[in-house]
């Protein structure tokens, strides 16, 4: 905690050690196992970092035109590609930046097959399957709930892949571990294991915790290398975690401006916004790590609710309230833990709050300013 005390508020802040270490872990991952892990944006892009993602992952993963110009500018490949809907506006420039691209729905292949067959670079195309299974419990996040929107159901599916199609692609996890994977990959495999045997490559897309400190990394590998066993006509097999890259890698720093009482409720008013700097936190929902904080009981005397800067009457964490040691004053640091995967991407410009600073705390301890949260541009430009 004192290391961010003379640090810029609000500002979120990377640990290049800590992203390091979860690099050369995913990386041992995709040695053992023979296959390919890469970072998926829409969970992390902290793009300073990419050059060092690079010398570890095997690329990136888009899911729109920003993502995979990004990836190409700053991370020097071309994306893994996977949009739920592609337009006629975009789509030559996705297959530009791309050297996979994979459809949600068999009427998109079919709109914009001729097009990707006669581009003048080879781009290999997919399909995105649903299993109709998954472990995620949040609803809002579960993209195998009956009626979803995202990917082709078996009963949809020819016996033979459509003409062109190389891979097939999955992604019904979140957060889960290797045991939920193995169930999950039974349950594709009961639906889509004649399709799998037709592909040159399979994409078993992201929520795969592997970073997370109990997560089982030898029954990982050797549930790959089974699987890869029973297909040996694939070239590639593709993780593409965001979370799990990012995972325990940096904090959002902020500031108490005022402390209010209602009901006996003491509120710390913080220059920060759930809403708008950590959406995830009110979506998910979940309650985030506050150092030297806990969680209150019946002898804890400095209990707070935390509460954003916006003027959104939900701007608050209301998964519980947090226990400090000391009574909290203007001025005091309050540091949220985990806050560079999915948090970073999701920011919004809502009652036009400024975005943090960001900032990076390199291999040798030194800090590095990257960006001053100067947003009235980008807050301006977005509305006219």
């Amino acid at each position: 905690m004192n290391q961010y005390l003379s640090l810029p508020s609000p500002c979120y802040i990377l640990s290049e050690e800590a992203l390091l270490a979860n690099l050369q872990l995913l990386d041992l991952v995709q040695k053992e196992a023979g296959v390919r892990i890469i970072c998926a944006l829409k969970g992390y892009a902290f793009w300073p970092s990419f050059p060092l993602i690079r010398e570890w992952l095997s690329g990136a993963t888009a899911s729109s035109l920003n993502e995979a110009r990004l990836i190409a500018e700053e991370m020097g490949c071309e994306a893994h590609t996977y949009a739920p809907v592609y337009t006629e506006q975009d789509f030559e420039q996705l297959l530009m930046y791309s050297s996979h691209l994979t459809f949600n729905s068999l009427g998109q292949y079919e709109r914009f097959r001729e097009q990707a067959m006669a581009f003048p670079k080879k781009v290999s195309l997919g399909l995105r399957i649903n299993p109709e299974y998954s472990e995620i419990e949040t609803e809002l996040y579960n993209p195998a709930v009956p009626g979803s929107r995202l990917g082709i159901l078996r009963d949809d599916m020819p016996d033979t892949l459509p003409e062109g199609i190389e891979g097939l692609h999955f992604h019904v996890l979140c957060e889960n571990d290797s045991y939920a994977l193995e169930r999950c990959l039974k349950a594709v495999e009961e639906k889509f294991s004649d399709l799998i045997r037709q592909c040159k490559w399979f994409n078993m897309g992201g929520g795969h915790h592997i970073t997370r400190a109990d997560y089982d990394i030898p029954h990982l590998i050797g549930l790959l290398q089974d699987f890869r066993k029973r297909y040996p006509n694939l070239q590639e097999v593709i993780l593409e975690p965001g979370e799990a890259v990012g995972w325990q890698t940096g904090v959002l720093t902020s500031t108490v401006e005022d402390i209010v009482v209602n009901k006996g409720i003491k509120i710390a008013m913080l220059n920060v916004s759930f809403a708008c700097h950590m959406p995830d936190c009110l979506e998910m929902p979940y309650k985030p790590t506050v150092l030297d904080a806990s969680e209150p009981d019946e002898h804890s005397k400095h209990v707070y609710r935390l509460g954003g800067c916006s003027c959104l009457a939900g701007d608050f964490i209301g998964m519980g309230d947090f226990a400090f040691k000391e009574p909290l004053e203007i001025g005091d640091r309050i540091v949220f833990d985990d806050m560079i995967h999915y948090t970073m991407v999701k920011t919004t410009f809502f009652n036009g709050v400024a975005h943090p600073a960001i900032g990076v705390i390199h291999q040798d301890g030194q800090f590095e300013m990257l960006a001053q949260p100067g947003d009235y541009a980008s807050y301006k430009a977005k509305l006219g």
